[in-house]
């Protein structure tokens, strides 16, 4: 249950924030846009408290006419009913509203910058990251993000060592953050005759996109070393010395960058890169702090967790994390994420909820 204080507080500060929209004359740009998006966070916080009081005044009145002596038989039987009813509506009422009031991760609606890398397996694993990043460009269109290549390093049979991408859109951080671990692949490779099944991986890593507020970066931590490009996606730019590595001195952090053919360009992709890395570690190092009391959480972001087996022979895909098994392998790799990531959200709901009460 929770406390009306907690509820009548969420109202005030609602009434209030909407007060000073009134008044949007009177702030800057930057204050109005606060103040804008703070009304916008709590509007269906305060819609669903309405939406409960008013299911408990309702069931009130209906209990005091089942206790008025005046009420005839059927009107008596009609309002327990009707209670009845109300009654079982109100834990779902009640959890939505917890939910609603969980505290919001920072990084929640920002975009995100997606990594992939080959692990054990060879050629297989390169093919399987490749597959991987097919799952979320597709995944990202059916949303309608804008899916950015910014790094691809590949093997020449198409296959990808490496994959960088940026995915811009509404809530895109909330949906892709607890894809980050290593996903697994079993399956028989192409170039496999005796027909045997090949274990291989990968590791995906989902950072929010750090903005330059975010994140300072000072030019005296970098080293800074321009090279020509090399390698497939290199070729056509090795003629100068466009690619850029960089290397942020105080955490060991290295970003190198060679798509684009302007210097310019690769070191400003580079930079994103690494304040997005900067902006993460930080985000762990605080997730690290709180894992001593939250044993159970769904997104810990561990790059070394095992977290997903992807079965060709089987047809199935499993989520190690919830226990969760689809048998529709194809789909997923087509982007039909939505059951699995709508499952994880939901267990790292639940979890908030038993640690809060």
């Amino acid at each position: 249950m929770i406390a009306d204080e907690k509820l009548d507080r969420v109202v005030a500060r609602f009434e209030e924030l909407g007060s000073l929209l009134t008044l949007s004359d009177t702030h800057s740009g930057n204050d109005l846009a606060r103040i804008s998006k703070e009304h916008s966070d709590l509007t269906p916080i305060v819609d669903a408290i309405a939406a409960l009081r008013a299911i408990e005044r309702e069931i009130d009145e209906l209990e005091v006419l089942v206790q008025e002596p005046s009420t005839d038989a059927d009107m008596r039987e009609l309002a327990k009913e009707e209670v009845a009813t109300l009654r079982r509506s109100l834990p779902d009422l009640q959890n939505n509203l917890q939910v609603l009031l969980l505290p919001k991760d920072a990084a929640d609606e920002k975009n995100a910058i997606l990594e992939l890398r080959a692990g054990t397996g060879g050629e297989e694993a390169s093919l399987f990251v490749a597959d991987l990043f097919r799952m979320y460009q597709r995944y990202s269109e059916r949303h309608r993000w804008r899916f950015e290549v910014m790094t691809l390093q590949e093997t020449g049979i198409g296959g990808f060592k490496e994959a960088t991408a940026l995915i811009a859109g509404k809530g895109v951080f909330a949906r892709l953050k607890f894809e980050s671990g290593v996903h697994r692949v079993q399956r028989v490779p192409e170039t496999e005759a005796s027909g045997r099944i090949h274990t291989s991986a990968a590791t995906v890593a989902v950072l929010p996109e750090a903005e330059e507020v975010d994140v300072q970066i000072d030019e005296r931590d970098l080293r800074i070393d321009v090279y020509r490009s090399s390698g497939p996606g290199g070729q056509s730019v090795n003629t100068t010395d466009s690619a850029v590595r960089l290397t942020h001195l105080p955490s060991g952090l290295i970003v190198i960058q060679q798509d684009e053919k302007s210097q310019h360009k690769n070191k400003a992709k580079a930079m994103k890169i690494l304040r997005s890395r900067l902006f993460d570690l930080e985000r762990q190092r605080v997730a690290d702090e709180r894992a001593a009391t939250r044993k159970s959480q769904v997104g810990s972001g561990d790059r070394s967790e095992r977290i997903r087996t992807y079965n060709y022979p089987q047809g199935r895909v499993t989520d190690h994390r919830i226990n969760l098994t689809l048998h529709k392998l194809d789909r997923v790799l087509d982007g039909e994420l939505e059951e699995i990531i709508d499952a994880l959200i939901a267990s790292d709901q639940a979890s908030m909820l038993a640690e809060a009460t």
